[in-house]
């Protein structure tokens, strides 16, 4: 009796112990591309209330955690529209963000707006790759944040796009660029090598595929890889789920790497729970839906602050302007040919040029859906919230094939009626006409777009070699706004056709 007895004490002794002999944990937690999305989203997904409610919780239930934003906090609702980014970045210190990257919407109103508000988030801003010392941001950044558990350490990195053809010149002038794939794995070996660092966590906006197939991506950036850990994902807006096959990528030793990201709007939030012993990750999404609401609602003071904005978005979200035949998603064919096809009326009007071949907007100017039904002024001020122009372009054959060349690689664009284009399975241009004719090289075409593409946004570089023959003084979405308020007289409602206009073979 006495051996059992002995042996029960030093069981029970050993269960006592375990507790503090088990490794511990931090628990990750990101969302990138939440795009301004304050209230809940057309399909009610999202909130920032409710985001604070499941930040709230896990830190409550975890004793250590790191809360990250993986960049585009900003732009995609009239809050930044109206409020330029005065909620969004007050926000980011109400729900207690521990470390912060930028995506290149965040320069939309210039260095200047960005760096007044960047001084006053308490939020570790990390840059890996980018140099601002001849900017407004100058000292605002650090090329990477280190987060102790125990005697385990954590260094996160911040890898951010190149802004050439995705930034305007203007709202980055100074800024230095340092190619992503060169910088990310070589300050993650010198973190792990030099500092002792356990782990790198690479906070990444250059998305987990390419928009510009020329240009860099996570996976590639994985693959090169040796030292990267794992990777929060964001800027292509794709939605990794956990188990996918999509969330882990093998670097250059064969080791699956997990990577992680939520889409946009933040309609999610990802976990990580990194076991500190082993470095095993186990990755999660938890849903920000109607279930988190009653837990939203205890937010007294962050709500009553925000109905000050919301009186303002409000009063032009409800306000009718228009209608409309059905819903087009923002990324449909339908979408992009609806804004093409209105482009063309609408700059052949403003510019008094009578002869125009077609027009090429962007699909990622578009950036929220239109419903079928009513349509508020507040729904189109959410769709084109850009400060661009319409212009009109004297483009020679030969650019305007370089032009739709790009688009076919990138797997389409939103053009007018006119333009026909198909493309192989390399995404390499195979037929391309105006009106059923091919285009000719040596012929001169007339082009409707906007000032961001011609100036070569979006990689359209061949737009930038050409003569302009107009360029508008307003905002192009202010223009679309008075297109709809006319059709709505006539009696006509928004709808176009959901064909594919640049179609691959």
């Amino acid at each position: 009796m006495a051996k059992i007895r002995n042996f029960m004490l030093l069981c029970l002794c050993a269960f006592m112990v375990f507790p503090a002999l088990r490794a511990e944990h931090l628990m990750i937690i990101a969302v990138n591309d939440t795009h301004s999305q304050i209230d809940p989203a057309s399909d009610g997904k999202g909130g920032v209330a409710r985001r604070r409610a499941i930040y709230d919780q896990l830190r409550a239930t975890n004793p250590h955690t790191a809360l990250i934003h993986a960049g585009d906090a900003v732009q995609g609702t009239l809050f930044f529209s109206l409020y330029r980014g005065e909620v969004e970045f007050a926000l980011m210190d109400s729900l207690r963000y521990d470390a912060i990257i930028m995506g290149n919407h965040e320069f939309d109103n210039g260095m200047e707006e960005l760096a007044a508000h960047y001084r006053n988030v308490d939020a570790v801003k990390i840059s890996t790759n980018y140099d601002f010392s001849d900017t407004p941001l100058n000292g605002l950044f650090q090329p990477y944040w280190v987060k102790a558990v125990g005697d385990k350490r954590v260094a996160f990195i911040g890898i951010n796009v190149n802004p050439e053809g995705l930034i305007a010149d203007m709202n980055c002038e100074g800024l230095r660029y340092r190619y992503a794939p060169s910088v990310a794995d070589a300050t993650a070996r010198y973190l792990k090598e030099i500092l002792g660092i356990d782990y790198v966590v690479m906070v990444s906006h250059i998305g987990y595929s390419s928009y510009e197939p020329t240009e860099p991506n996570d996976a590639l950036i994985i693959g090169q890889s040796h030292y990267i850990d794992m990777v929060i994902s964001s800027h292509s807006h794709t939605t990794i789920k956990p188990g996918s096959g999509m969330d882990r990528i093998a670097n250059a030793d064969g080791k699956m790497i997990p990577i992680g990201q939520n889409g946009k709007s933040g309609k999610f939030v990802a976990t990580y729970d990194l076991d500190l012993e082993s470095g095993e990750i186990v990755y999660n999404q938890i849903d920000v839906d109607a279930s988190w609401d009653a837990a939203a609602s205890r937010y007294t003071a962050m709500n009553e602050w925000l109905d000050l904005y919301r009186h303002g978005v409000d009063s032009i979200m409800n306000n009718p302007v228009a209608t409309s035949a059905r819903f087009m998603k923002n990324s449909s064919d339908a979408a992009q040919n609806w804004v093409s096809d209105a482009a063309m009326e609408i700059i052949k009007e403003l510019s008094g040029i009578k002869h125009i071949d077609c027009a090429i907007m962007n699909k990622g100017g578009i950036r929220t859906d239109m419903p079928e039904g009513t349509v508020t002024e507040g729904v189109i001020g959410s769709m084109f919230p850009f400060d661009n122009r319409f212009v009109v372009l004297e483009m020679p054959g030969t650019e305007l094939i370089e032009s739709i060349k790009l688009m076919c690689g990138r797997g389409g664009d939103a053009v007018s009626k006119e333009l026909r284009a198909t493309y192989n399975a390399k995404g390499e241009l195979v037929k391309a006409t105006l009106n059923g004719k091919k285009i000719d090289p040596k012929k001169t075409y007339y082009v409707a777009t906007i000032d961001y593409l011609a100036n070569g946004g979006d990689y359209m570089t061949p737009m930038t070699r050409c003569k302009r023959l107009f360029t508008d003084t307003q905002k192009y979405g202010n223009h679309i706004m008075e297109y709809v308020k006319k059709l709505q007289a006539a009696g006509k409602k928004i709808d176009a056709k959901d064909e594919v206009r640049i179609k691959k073979q």
